[in-house]
């Protein structure tokens, strides 16, 4: 099981003690209830995980520029961006429910008072006018920073690919469908009955771990300059001023993009290598033909360029690889490109008994060769599910609910969009964590489970009286494990 340790420090058993008083020989938790003493330390895990690996979140959460009068503020803003956050974090669903599951009720109040000094916990239609006023991008480099700070502290050195790249999947998703037009930079389509649909897309950059961990590294909104434009925004429009945002927050970072069929194209493969950036991107037949027309001619010529492996449990499942480097690509602007191909086939039983073999094909810019066939396979071709199973599938259907509108401002939309990027950040880290597997060795039965028991002790418990001294006195070694 892979297991990442981010401080060898040892616990200071004071706090410790304090913070979590259901030591794990006694805290065997029930998914279906937990008692008042777990409630408590539950709380504490997840806030203790959090401070752990960034901070206390007052302090990683300032910085934002609030242009609301000094004398009329009720709610510093880094409460308020924090109970976005909780909101995600606890799979609320919707703004609404921060007034009624919340601010309604004492325990969470005091718990919000705690931390924040805040005399109770904000309306949720305050957490709405409040985001309308913020520049969203500045929200947006705090997900970024996040991120940043977990490659800075080489939390996720160990999951570099070929023990030098951070793999970065490139995707983009519907977020938002409207009937009506909801602000001047909605995408339009027709329907089949002659309708008009406003949507929102996002292009997501995302750093990904084989074993399933999703950051949010930078964000990209597909969007129109302006209704009824003469050409609408599009994937690969986005990609571009991603790529060159991206590039400029992390000018030395070491990358290699996975991304699929609809970037295999001439401008990919030349800002890659304006960037010095490797990619592994999905070939299909219809992508580009002349490369693999090229391809199937060369390959049968190369027998030294292939590779058999029998992998699985009882060594079921067996793959074929075959490559071919150096095929030489025209794009459509004249500029010339030196493509590498790789292919695989993989064969593995069904369950009426019968063997299904699947091929896969992708174009890089690595040289390929026998010890770098599979990893580039595995961990830079086929990880892109992840984005969307363990990402973008996660954020909707997993309870941080993507797709539901949280507001019709869309400066305030585009500011929920990213603090639910580091909510479903602070989730992942917590349920991998080491302290949460240890102090509560049953689990909770499910993700979903997790997060309403996170709600319910939130609602039914105080916190320690001094939870912010005791978490930064915390000192403790928390191990990822996303098995």
């Amino acid at each position: 099981m892979p297991n990442t340790d981010h401080t060898q420090s040892t616990p200071s058993s004071q706090a410790a003690a304090e913070l979590f008083p259901g030591s794990a020989p006694r805290t065997h938790a029930s998914p279906l209830e937990l008692t008042q003493e777990q409630q408590q330390t539950l709380l504490s895990t997840a806030l203790a995980t959090i401070t752990h690996f960034f901070g206390p979140p007052e302090r990683w959460l300032a910085g934002i520029e609030d242009p609301r009068a000094p004398k009329r503020i009720t709610y510093p803003l880094p409460a308020l961006l924090w109970l976005g956050v909780w909101m995600f974090l606890c799979h609320l669903g919707a703004r609404r429910q921060v007034t009624y599951l919340l601010r309604e009720n004492a325990p969470a109040a005091a718990n919000f008072a705690r931390l924040f000094g805040a005399p109770s916990v904000p309306h949720g239609d305050t957490l709405n006018h409040a985001y309308a006023r913020l520049d969203p991008e500045q929200v947006q480099a705090k997900v970024t920073g996040l991120t940043a700070h977990l490659i800075r502290h080489k939390v996720l050195a160990r999951y570099r690919l070929l023990d030098q790249y951070y793999v970065v999947l490139i995707d983009g998703t519907g977020i938002y469908t409207f009937h009506q037009r909801h602000c001047p930079h909605c995408l339009t389509r027709q329907t089949r009955d002659g309708q008009t649909l406003y949507y929102h897309n996002v292009l997501e950059a995302k750093l990904v771990t084989h074993d399933g961990l999703v950051c949010s590294l930078m964000s990209e909104f597909i969007e129109n300059p302006a209704p009824n434009p003469t050409k609408q925004d599009c994937e690969l429009k986005a990609f571009s001023r991603l790529a060159q945002r991206l590039k400029e927050r992390f000018p030395r970072l070491p990358i290699c993009l996975s991304m699929d069929g609809l970037y295999a194209c001439g401008p990919v493969f030349q800002l890659c290598h304006d960037y010095k950036w490797h990619y592994v991107i999905v070939l299909k037949d219809d992508d580009l033909p002349s490369v693999t027309q090229e391809f199937a001619s060369l390959a049968p010529l190369t027998p030294q360029q292939r590779l058999r492996v029998s992998t699985g449990r009882q060594a079921e499942i067996k793959q074929k690889f075959r490559w071919v480097n150096q095929i030489d690509y025209t794009d459509t602007q004249d500029r010339d490109h030196q493509l590498h191909v790789l292919e695989l086939s993989e064969t593995k039983p069904t369950a009426d008994g019968s063997r299904q073999t699947t091929r896969f094909v992708w174009v890089t810019n690595f040289t390929l060769k026998e010890t770098n066939v599979r990893e580039l396979a595995q961990n830079a071709g086929r990880i892109r599910w992840k984005i969307e199973n363990e990402g973008f599938n996660a954020q909707k259907h997993g309870g941080f609910a993507l797709e539901h509108a949280y507001s019709q401002n869309e400066t305030a939309a585009k500011v929920f969009y990213y603090l639910l990027q580091i909510a479903h950040l602070l989730f992942q880290l917590i349920v991998a964590g080491s302290l949460l597997r240890k102090l509560f060795p049953r689990g909770f039965g499910s993700l979903k489970n997790f997060a309403f028991r996170l709600l319910e002790a939130w609602r039914n418990c105080l916190l320690h009286a001094d939870v912010l001294t005791l978490l930064r006195q915390l000192r403790c070694q928390i191990r990822l494990d996303t098995s």
